[in-house]
């Protein structure tokens, strides 16, 4: 394997990023205008980053799938965004931020990295203001802050349960004035398909105009990848169906490192499924735990009759309810990291306590927040011996403020009203923290090619933190990759142009067009999703939160297995000249099947549980392999302390590009 050099600065953490800046290489204003920059994906990391660039005096050009960059999946997030501003007053800090999510992470972030996300975090928020984005205020018009799991306090700005969209809105608007003044071009509906190198630099992508089929060539000094996550590789997930993992695995191929593609968070609180029909999953946002609390009933009892209808949630007293997240964690309550959360649900649902018809859902209810807002409205509002009636009128009101949107659409979805009965909620796949491997300076091990935000690996370690996605995606794109970009591309203030008509691009898009036309011409017997929902089932059964190396190896040979039948027998309708929307999803789908090989490869030599999955391994005894029944092991976060062994896990498992010899269109 090659050497990899992360180029982190010398001296204490609290100083790199300020001495960093002050000694890299700077392009002059003036030679900005002849720098070309393309940005791949428009959610919070590119839009920000195409926007700032751009503002610098960059020339951009922007690519996302969807008809417009207001489409993108970072318009999903709901809860907020964390920021080390310590407006609450109880004890937030810079290093408070930097060990938390190091923490939360089961140390297996890279510190350097981390604590320049909490060191610009406050910046963040003061643009997003600036730029209209409409946070949540208090009584007094001062921003107001809720908390996430994992932490001891307050620190998460939000804007109702929409953040995402609101943070968005405003990356966009920058973007926007960049548009209007010549400064970004924008290419929707495109999807890039493969990036060029030229002596061995990054210096331009192969697109596909998804719209007329067209494939186009687009040149450039430096690519960035903001692409996002790759949870769909489990087919059923909380990211939004278009989202994949193409740019990332495509400039993988071409000698990007990746790391630790097989740290995979388990949101706990997203609706259950439902059924095999399903094609995603929905999340119900990490801020319901602030005020809803989770629970199974104690007995058995009690369960059967809920499952067959017999008895409501409702129906059960205090004391025949097993909060068990406040049981077993006291200090944090409900309010756990999302993957101590998550490992919880799916133990007390293992072990037969799950709530809904499929055994796989817990509760969420919000009767206690609800009564205990409404008597405080009513000593607030002199209202004496208020009615239950009025209390949780008053209370509802409070809850509905803070998280309205969110009750309604688990109501459209599930048909219940969370204000009266509890939600029913279950772990699902839902952010990747591992991804493209990169340096400081956010640079793949290609030079000129960048990974921003969910796309690469580096600031999360095996779980990321609530709220902070919002967080690494904006840090990286408004205050980070403009910085470092800057001493690379100080190098081609002299380059010129970079011409699109080389060996180099004719050899990139002549794979392009093959692969098309043999998904085209292939004419086989399956369906895209067939293979897709195939690869999902292996990769949750056998890759999922629970491991060993008896399934992972079985999941290998399946999932190398489905590959090959994948090539041999997929079929793809339409044409090459059309909107097609298969046609699209099935490079997807291929660079999924490579994906979830290196993912089971890589989970299959950690031997330690970590974030949210637990490493179990089959026992023989008596003839009979059976599994270990509990967790036997505490995650990083779970000790008072660094764990003793905490240094073993800080080196990150990097991965050359594999090739896969099993392409029949070659």
């Amino acid at each position: 394997m090659s050497v990899l050099d992360s180029k982190v600065p010398k001296g204490p953490l609290k100083t790199k990023w300020t001495d960093y800046k002050n000694h890299i290489d700077l392009v002059n204003p003036a030679n900005k205008r002849n720098i070309d920059v393309i940005v791949v994906g428009t959610g919070l990391a590119g839009g920000s980053a195409a926007a700032t660039l751009a503002e610098l005096g960059y020339n951009v050009k922007t690519f996302c799938y969807q008809d417009s960059p207001r489409r993108a999946h970072s318009i999903a997030a709901q809860g907020g965004i964390n920021a080390a501003k310590n407006y609450q007053g109880d004890g937030d800090s810079t290093y408070r931020l930097f060990y938390d999510t190091v923490k939360g992470g089961d140390y297996r972030s890279r510190e350097a990295n981390v604590y320049r996300l909490a060191e610009v975090s406050g910046n963040i928020i003061d643009q997003c203001v600036a730029q209209g984005v409409p946070f949540a205020r208090d009584y007094g018009g001062l921003l107001d802050n809720r908390s996430f799991g994992g932490v001891l306090v307050s620190r998460t700005f939000y804007a109702k349960g929409q953040t995402g969209q609101q943070l968005l809105l405003g990356a966009y608007s920058a973007m926007n004035r960049q548009i209007a003044r010549g400064k970004i071009t924008p290419f929707n509906r495109h999807e890039m398909l493969d990036v060029v190198k030229v002596n061995g630099k990054a210096r331009g992508i192969i697109a596909r105009n998804l719209v007329t089929g067209e494939i186009e060539r687009h040149s450039a000094h430096a690519v960035v990848i903001a692409s996002g996550g790759y949870g769909n590789v489990y087919f059923l997930s909380t990211n939004a169906m278009g989202s994949n993992v193409t740019a990332s695995w495509k400039i993988h191929k071409k000698g990007a490192f990746f790391a630790n593609p097989c740290y995979t968070q388990i949101h706990p609180t997203c609706i259950p499924r439902s059924g095999d029909y399903q094609s995603k999953l929905t999340l119900m946002s990490e801020s319901l735990r602030n005020d809803g609390r989770i629970w199974v009933p104690k007995n058995m009892e009690d369960v059967m009759a809920i499952r067959e209808g017999k008895k409501k949630p409702t129906d059960l007293s205090e004391d025949e309810r097993d909060y068990y997240l406040e049981r077993r964690y006291p200090a944090f309550g409900n309010l756990v990291p999302r993957d101590v959360a998550s490992r919880a649900a799916k133990e007390r649902c293992d072990a037969g306590y799950g709530v809904n018809a499929t055994g796989e859902a817990v509760y969420l209810d919000f009767a206690s927040s609800i009564q205990r807002y409404g008597i405080e409205q009513a000593k607030i509002h002199n209202i004496e011996n208020a009615s239950k009636e009025k209390i949780y009128e008053l209370g509802a009101a409070i809850v509905k403020a803070k998280y309205g949107n969110l009750f309604q659409m688990y109501e459209k979805i599930v048909d219940q009203d969370p204000y009266k009965t509890p939600m029913m909620i279950y772990p699902a796949v839902h952010y990747t923290m591992g991804g493209v491997w990169v340096d400081y300076n956010l640079m793949t091990t290609i030079p000129g090619c960048y990974a921003i935000g969910e796309a690469n690996f580096s600031d999360h370690g095996a779980n990321r933190l609530g709220a902070s996605a919002l967080m690494q995606g904006l840090a990286d794109g408004y205050f980070v990759l403009p910085y470092t970009i800057g001493d690379y591309l100080s190098h081609d203030i002299r380059t010129g142009k970079i011409p699109t008509d080389t060996p180099e691009f004719d050899a990139a898009e002549k794979e392009v067009t093959d692969r098309i036309e043999f998904f085209i011409n292939n004419k086989g017997e399956h369906s895209v999703d067939y293979y897709h929902k195939k690869l999902g089932k292996i990769m949750w059964d056998k890759c999922g939160m629970s491991r060993n190396a008896e399934d992972l190896k079985t999941a290998i040979d399946e999932i190398s297995a489905l590959r090959k039948d994948f090539w041999k027998n997929v079929n793809v309708p339409g044409t090459t000249t059309e909107y097609n929307e298969q046609l699209a999803k099935a490079g997807r789908v291929a660079d999924f099947l490579e994906l979830g090989e290196l993912f089971a490869k890589d989970a299959l030599v950690r031997e330690e549980s970590a974030g949210g999955h637990f490493r179990e391994e089959h026992q023989t005894k008596d003839g009979e392999a059976k599994r270990l029944k509990e967790f036997q092991f505490v995650s990083a976060w779970e000790y008072k302390g660094e764990p003793k062994d905490a240094v073993l896990h800080k080196e990150e498992l990097v991965y050359e590009n594999i090739e896969v010899k099993e392409r029949s269109y070659k």
